[in-house]
């Protein structure tokens, strides 16, 4: 029995990969993407100080 269900299920594995016929392929446009303005690099830093000086008043009480 199980060989008849393995033959079956290698039988419609192999039906199902059939290429085609022979059509033009049809292509995409090329997808564009444009990046963002970059911001200046101490915009990073400003975050971090913000919290630092928050810590540091929490700390002074």
């Amino acid at each position: 029995m199980k060989k008849l269900v393995l033959a079956a299920a290698l039988t419609a594995a192999a039906s199902t990969a059939f290429a085609g016929n022979i059509v033009e392929p049809v292509m995409e446009k090329e997808v564009v993407v444009q990046e963002a303005a970059a911001s200046s690099s101490s915009a990073g830093i400003i975050v971090p100080l913000v919290l630092l000086a928050i810590v540091a008043a929490v700390a002074a009480d």
